[in-house]
């Protein structure tokens, strides 16, 4: 049987690096894998004079999650240091000198969302579908989003969004500004490379310096959410919730 298509796609477009999730086997979900290849190609973006980067996904969707069929996490250490590889990646995104631009497609569900809300710009097609929906593993949000989500829509919406797991379309997504624009289905990727370039054309010194700004304070939630996360991993309730998604049934928590 040939084996799935796991790869980050990279295109360069003058100053602007376009980086694609490229799993289509599961909808371009944030596999360990994944998170490991766009680490290093942001790195190597860096690196090779890269003013502006846009992230997106392949074959109509921008990414579905976390692929929970690679979460067989034991124990709260696995979890720990799962966290602790994700977050490099996280504090690339967020501290990095380079301003990020997402072009959305399609589901932009969990890690989808929040590799979403790390970005600067947020383009999103008509066709675009956003929630958190972490806790219907079991999870609470990771990757940054119980910080990022409340800087885009304020604390009042990020928690409906995080405790009811709410899907939301392009439109009303727009309108909590979740995204920053919406165009026709198929032109997220067009509109968020004239974003990028025009970013590109910046000083990027203070670019890279307003990013710091804006990200103070990502430090010390991360820290939080490795703590809270792993011990998420290691509960009844996480167990029942990858089994009750894989099995595609309702979850049963019992708390534990």
């Amino acid at each position: 049987m040939q084996e799935s298509v796991m790869r980050i796609r990279r295109d360069r477009d003058g100053d602007v690096l376009v980086l694609t999730l490229d799993y289509p086997a599961r909808r371009n979900a944030l596999a360990m894998p994944l998170r490991r290849e766009l680490e290093e190609a942001l790195e190597e973006a860096a690196e090779s004079g890269v003013r502006a980067v846009v992230l997106t996904g392949a074959e109509g969707h921008f990414c579905s999650g976390g692929d929970i069929s690679g979460m067989d996490v034991r124990g709260l250490l696995e979890g720990r240091e799962r966290m602790r590889r994700t977050h490099r990646l996280v504090r690339l995104m967020a501290f990095g000198g380079m301003p990020l631009v997402a072009a959305v497609e399609g589901w932009c569900v969990g890690a989808g969302l929040s590799l979403a809300c790390l970005c600067d710009t947020v383009i999103a097609g008509e066709d675009a579908r956003l929630a958190a929906g972490f806790g219907k593993i079991g999870l609470m949000a990771d990757l940054g989003l119980a910080f990022t989500l409340p800087q885009r829509v304020g604390v009042a919406k990020a928690r409906q969004l995080l405790l009811y797991h709410r899907q939301l379309s392009a439109a009303e997504a727009l309108a909590i500004d979740l995204v920053d624009e919406v165009v026709p289905t198929g032109q997220a990727l067009t509109v968020a490379l004239e974003r990028a370039r025009f970013l590109a054309e910046q000083a990027p010194a203070p670019l890279a310096l307003t990013r710091q700004m804006l990200a103070q304070g990502l430090h010390e939630a991360l820290e939080m959410e490795r703590h809270f996360q792993a011990a998420l991993f290691a509960t009844a309730d996480f167990r029942e919730g990858r089994q009750a998604f894989l099995e595609k049934r309702p979850p049963r928590f019992s708390g534990g």
